[in-house]
């Protein structure tokens, strides 16, 4: 099986951050190793909704690894 293939998040699953990211609008900063729960994927390949820390965000997959 490729690599690529074996990576992939689904809806439902969970992913952790792999990289400190600023929280636009706010000064908050999501740091590395914090896990997002319950991904839902959105019509935009690339990004994915997920709850951080009790808050839905809308998150770049660049950005993350499934756990």
């Amino acid at each position: 099986m490729n690599e690529v293939y074996e990576n992939l998040i689904n809806d439902g699953d969970s992913a952790t951050i792999i990289k400190d990211l600023k929280v636009r609008e706010s000064s908050g900063v999501i740091k590395r190793g914090t896990m997002v729960r319950n991904i839902r994927l959105t019509d935009f390949e690339g990004e994915v909704e997920g709850k951080v820390e009790k808050a839905m965000m809308v998150l770049k997959t660049e950005f993350l690894k499934k756990a």
